[in-house]
């Protein structure tokens, strides 16, 4: 039997230098202060990734840690791109982590939809847990910095009146 030992539990998580500003329902992150809306907070965030349940988008996982069900466990970048190219293979394994409210979950990922777009939670700190806002969409530039996990998440918006346009 081989005995595999437990990595220390790390979501994906990326920080980012930005806003987030709710307007209305939608809770909107961009480099610079928008001209409408409530500043929720600026400056260094991090920015974490909420796989949501098959059946029920309103809740989701951030996941911590996966353990296959052969045994093997994943945290960090690692557990992400086994959720990312392998879960399909592994319906059995189990999904660690928390839910938006920071509480402990746990989930086998055949309960996951991994088609479904997933959900990008901002927070002021990398220590916490509840996340400050669940983010809608990005405003920024073509050549935005943001990062690219975020960029294939989320819609992005040139501006303002873009995203005003399209909604």
């Amino acid at each position: 039997m081989t005995i595999h030992s437990t990595p220390e539990r790390e979501p994906i998580s990326e920080r980012v230098s930005a806003v987030v500003t709710r307007i209305g329902a939608d809770t909107l992150l961009s480099h610079r202060r928008l001209e409408a809306g409530d500043v929720l907070t600026q400056g260094e965030l991090t920015l974490r990734y909420g796989i949501t349940y098959l059946g029920k988008p309103q809740l989701s996982i951030v996941p911590d840690l996966v353990v296959a069900d052969y045994g093997e466990m994943l945290a960090g970048e690692a557990m992400w791109q086994f959720l990312m190219q392998s879960a399909h293979l592994y319906p059995r394994a189990d999904a660690c982590g928390w839910d938006r409210d920071g509480n402990e979950d746990l989930v086998a990922l055949k309960q996951l939809d991994f088609d479904h777009p997933y959900d990008v939670f901002a927070y002021r700190e990398r220590k916490d847990r509840i996340p400050l806002a669940r983010l809608t969409a990005v405003i920024a530039s073509e050549q935005t910095q943001f990062p690219q996990r975020l960029l294939a998440q989320l819609p992005r918006f040139d501006s303002l009146d873009v995203w005003r346009a399209h909604g």
